[in-house]
């Protein structure tokens, strides 16, 4: 358990690197996200979106050239003293070359729009994985967010 005054975190980790769970992975944050921070609709859509697109890219490319699907981690971090809102995508999966997709116009458009949607965003990648970490400033807590936070870690 958190301590309510400090932080509110939701964690999956070890979840299957393919699309049904990264859809799962979505709604469960989405549903942690809106229960504990005050944010209007269309910033919750963003980071969702920001989430998801993270999500989408671990399940469809991190294990792409493996025999079976890994493993991908989500940890959200929120820090009361800055007000702001880290979450992690991960995976122990290859980085891939998007220049396999330079021929298709619908493709690429993922990063691009992670950097738009975040107030900052990074990705690590190494023979180890990929992190992909993104943040949004001046993120305000719901007021009923420190009762919930007993509860608000999953794994």
């Amino acid at each position: 358990m958190t301590a309510p005054d400090h932080s509110a975190t939701f964690t999956k980790a070890n979840v299957a690197a393919v699309p049904e769970r990264a859809a799962q992975l979505r709604h469960e944050f989405s549903v942690w996200l809106r229960s504990h921070f005050t944010l209007d609709p269309e910033k919750v859509s963003d980071m969702v979106l920001a989430v998801n697109e993270a999500l989408a890219n671990a399940a469809e490319f991190a294990y792409i050239n493996a025999p079976r699907p890994g493993a991908m981690h989500v940890r959200a971090d929120y820090d009361t003293a800055a007000a702001t809102l880290t979450v992690t995508v991960s995976d122990e999966g290859a980085w891939r070359n998007s220049a396999s997709d330079d021929h298709n116009p619908a493709r690429g458009r993922g990063i691009p729009l992670i950097h738009a949607l975040t107030d900052h965003a990074v990705i690590d990648s190494s023979p180890a994985g990929t992190h992909v970490r993104l943040r949004w400033d001046h993120v305000v807590a719901a007021p009923s967010a420190h009762a919930q936070d007993c509860g608000s870690r999953t794994t």
